[in-house]
């Protein structure tokens, strides 16, 4: 059995210093490039958030000047604006009166 021992120790080789430097370099590249890939995988995330808070920002906008294009033609039309100025804002034509009924909430 010692010579199976010799044979085993013969066969096991220590690494040289150099091996040792060259490993610990790949290893260290290696982690630097899986941090950098990680540091992009978060900034895209990021960025895809941000995009999709533009774009939520952007509907409401569109459906804002929408509605203010909508009102902005309804104001155009003066029979529009005669009616709205009479019942939002108690105008009268000539010869109208208006009565208040009291409420009938009690």
């Amino acid at each position: 059995m010692t010579q199976q021992k010799k044979v085993i120790k013969k066969k096991k080789k220590k690494l040289t210093p150099v091996v040792k430097l060259f490993c610990l370099t790949i290893i260290g590249i290696s982690a630097y490039l899986f941090y950098l890939s990680f540091k992009e995988i978060y900034t895209t995330a990021q960025l895809k958030q941000s995009v999709s808070q533009a774009e939520d920002k952007l509907q409401e906008v569109t459906d804002e000047n929408t509605y203010l294009v909508s009102q902005r033609d309804k104001l155009e039309d003066p029979d529009y604006v005669q009616s709205y100025a009479r019942s939002n804002y108690m105008l009268t034509k000539d010869g109208e009166n208006i009565y208040y009924l009291p409420s009938s909430d009690k």
